[in-house]
């Protein structure tokens, strides 16, 4: 107001209106919207200078509980402020029976502080008052503080906030400077930028003041200081018998909770504000260079559910990243998490649990969780609503490794998840759940589990009827474990062989025919199966490179393989066709080692009996091809091929040589190359020649020299003078290879090759669940 304004004034009017009356959104409180219009009058009463401002009264009820009489409450309030008209008296009385009855919501933000008793409403425009404050001592800092907090509470003050570099800039001093002097302080300040911190447009200015590090600096400082707090309290508590020690232990305890209640509050709203910055992934790096994810870590170990659910929300996020992982599994994180599962509070459970989701997708982080016991204590979450999915996905994860699958026999999971599996009908099934009994039928204890009862019936009848692919997988998974299990597939023979046709899905055929060829049972008529449901065509035609999908013609080959354990089955295929088929196809996948691993064993299989046997010597080239493959890099192949070339040696004199040589070639290599070199004098012409002008010695004049056999083995003879080096007699003996003491082969009729469970080396898993992680 200029000079002659002043002069001219004689009065100010005030008048107030009153505006809405509402319930507070987060408290117990009551707020009154109202307007407050002041006008300047003249010497002759005319208006001069007019302002008009809207305010708010927060009447806050903190007497309010379950038993409070809201007739009573609601008379006191209308008496007591003047905004609100008697009228109002049962308009009051329903907002107050709304907050009586309502729930607590969950809160996202830091608790509400509490503020000074008889402390005036905030005003935007006494901002530079509350400045003035900062500059007092301790509690005059901690009133301006409050005061400003409660004006920044509300967004819509936070762009005037934000042009006040005098009050920012003053409490970001104070909290470098003194936040030590003070919890309350240094919450409340810490609680002014987090409302700024809220918005994505203010982080730039919360980094200005670089509040975030001195949050970090201050979360460091408080967690030690609690570990203090915990060193003083054990050594208080040591005769617990001396009353006085146990009085002074009581007192100490008491302090401790005060102080540890303030610390939580501190500690909350310091790493909400963390929280917010990390939205930008360089900060969220420079927070992980301070070591977040080990004061995170370590605040797991507290009670307050609200702050668990904050820590566990922010590791929820830092455990997308790599490196934050790996510093939850140098801090062994999954073990503090484990005992939160056991907490009643939905959402801090939820967060644990997705959380663990993330982690589970490492093969450690899983050995943690199993060491740590989560195996039953996710199993019995399974029947929840809300969680169970979480759980199932979990593990999931964790029956992907062998060695934990057997541990899921010894809880309640595998009966709940048939329950599941039975009340879908013929529903769709979730992938996880089904996923999830794949991998466990994977385990021969589990698969016993499952068939118990209707078990396998009820699968059987489901897969079937539905031609469902995966429930297919499960069965085929519980049909390779010998034993019981497998002898309950022979009621279900005739329905897997009918299975078996051109209509059908590729994917659909592969699991029936891989049940099928699973079924190494002596008892079974193979015969029979194959001429009823007219079999041996379809395996025919299935054999040629390009017929089919490699997977199904890999099952075909394997089906090959296990009716081929019948003498007249074996007869039958050879009768066929089939072994030049076979043979054909080995070209065709001659870099395939599953094929060749399991075309080999069809082989070995057929030697077994006289008829196939002949044809395989005398007809085909197999026994070269299987001498070709005797040293290849694949272990399993070498013993499934040495294996069966030793059967045939024993039957057929002139293979017996050919393979001898060719093992005394490829074991004593050395020693031949060393040969034909001395075999050439220093010109490069032969120094050493036979009648027939051919060189004296070569590899099978060697195997015909009766010196160096001994009875029906060989042993290593080193004479006088003879530069010849020690030969293992082992090496040259034909049946060495795969043989055991008494000669016998150590490949048994019926025993797959390790390789053989149709799981190729560069095939997917098709019912591998790929669960994106939380964040």
């Amino acid at each position: 107001m200029d000079k002659l304004q002043a002069e001219d004034a004689r009065y100010l009017k005030r008048k107030v209106k009153r505006g809405s009356l509402d319930v507070h959104p987060t408290e117990k409180a009551l707020v009154v919207q109202y307007e407050v219009e002041a006008t300047i009058l003249g010497e002759m009463g005319d208006p001069m200078v007019g302002e008009r401002k809207e305010c708010q009264k927060i009447i806050r009820l903190k007497s309010l509980n379950a038993n409070t009489d809201i007739a009573t409450l609601a008379r006191r309030v209308v008496e007591e402020c003047r905004l609100i008209h008697p009228s109002e008296l049962p308009e009051v009385e329903q907002l107050l029976f709304y907050l009586q009855n309502r729930k607590k919501p969950e809160k996202h933000s830091p608790r509400d502080l509490t503020p000074f008793e008889g402390m005036e409403e905030a005003n935007i425009n006494s901002i530079d008052d509350y400045v003035e404050l900062l500059y007092e001592d301790i509690p005059e800092k901690v009133r301006g503080a409050t005061l400003i907090l409660h004006l920044a509470r509300n967004p819509d003050n936070l762009e005037e906030l934000l042009q006040n570099e005098t009050a920012l800039g003053a409490l970001a001093r104070v909290l470098r400077e003194d936040w030590k002097q003070s919890v309350d302080m240094a919450t409340t300040i810490i609680y002014v930028f987090f409302c700024f911190s809220s918005f994505s447009q203010f982080h730039g200015l919360v980094t200005h003041y670089k509040i975030g590090a001195l949050c970090m600096n201050i979360t460091e400082h408080e967690l030690k200081r609690y570990d203090l707090w915990q060193d003083e309290l054990q050594k208080k508590k040591k005769d617990p018998d001396n009353q006085n020690v146990k009085k002074e232990h009581e007192k100490a305890l008491k302090k401790y909770q005060g102080l540890l209640s303030k610390q939580e509050q501190l500690l909350q709203v310091a790493l909400y504000l963390l929280l917010n910055l990390a939205e930008d992934t360089r900060t969220e790096l420079k927070m992980r260079n301070k070591n977040i994810v080990h004061m995170l870590v370590k605040t797991l170990d507290r009670e307050d559910e609200e702050l668990l659910v904050l820590v566990v929300s922010f590791l929820k996020k830092l455990s997308i990243f790599l490196e934050n992982k790996n510093d939850m599994a140098e801090t062994y994180a999954v073990e503090k998490l484990a005992r939160l599962l056991a907490c009643d509070h939905e959402n801090l459970l939820n967060t644990t649990l997705r959380l663990l989701l993330n982690l589970s997708f490492d093969t450690g982080l899983r050995s943690q969780m199993v060491q740590a016991g989560l195996i039953p204590k996710l199993s019995s979450l399974l029947a929840d609503e809300k969680q169970g999915q979480l759980c199932m996905c979990i593990l999931y994860h964790i029956s992907v490794d062998d060695r934990f699958k057997s541990m899921f026999a010894y809880t309640d999971c595998i009966p709940q998840l048939m329950k599941m599996l039975f009340e879908c009908g013929e529903s769709h099934m979730d992938p996880e759940l089904i996923s999830f009994c794949i991998n466990l039928a994977a385990n021969k204890r589990n698969a016993q589990l499952i068939c118990e009862g209707n078990g396998l019936k009820m699968l059987m009848k489901r897969g079937l009827k539905l031609k469902d692919v995966l429930i297919m997988k499960m069965i085929r998974n519980l049909s390779q474990h010998d034993g019981p299990t497998k002898n309950l597939f022979i009621d279900y023979v005739g329905d897997l062989a009918a299975q078996i046709g051109a209509e059908e899905r590729e994917e659909y055929v592969i699991e029936c025919l891989g049940t099928l060829a699973n079924l190494t049972i002596p008892d079974l008529d193979w015969e029979l199966v194959l001429k009823e449901y007219n079999l041996v065509p379809y395996l025919k035609d299935h054999l040629n490179p390009g017929s089919a999908e490699d997977d199904l013609i890999l099952e075909v080959v394997i089906m090959i393989g296990t009716v081929s354990m019948d003498d007249s089955c074996a007869a039958t295929m050879a009768k066929s066709g089939i072994i030049p088929a076979l043979i054909e196809l080995l070209n065709a996948q001659q870099e395939d080692d599953e094929f060749v691993c399991q075309i080999v064993y069809v082989f070995y299989q057929m030697v077994f009996h006289q008829a196939t046997r002949d044809v395989i010597i005398k007809d085909t080239q197999a026994p070269a091809y299987l001498i070709d493959l005797m040293h290849d890099k694949n272990a399993e192949i070498r013993k499934v091929c040495n294996s069966t070339l030793d059967i045939i040696a024993e039957y057929d004199k002139e293979c017996e040589r050919k393979i001898q040589s060719e093992k005394f070639r490829w074991h004593n290599a050395q020693w031949l190359e060393m040969v034909e070199n001395r075999a050439m004098g220093d010109d490069g012409e032969p120094s050493m020649f036979g009648d027939d002008g051919e060189p004296f010695m070569h590899s099978g004049d060697i195997l015909e020299r009766p010196d160096l056999f001994y009875t029906a083995g060989l042993i290593c003879r080193q004479g006088a003078g003879s530069n010849r080096p020690n030969i293992s007699c082992a090496c040259l003996c034909p049946c060495s290879m795969n043989m055991d003491m008494f000669g016998q082969s150590t490949v048994t009729p019926g025993q797959r090759p390790a390789t053989a469970y149709g799981i190729r080396p560069d095939a997917q898993f098709f019912y591998s669940y790929t669960g994106a992680a939380s964040r």
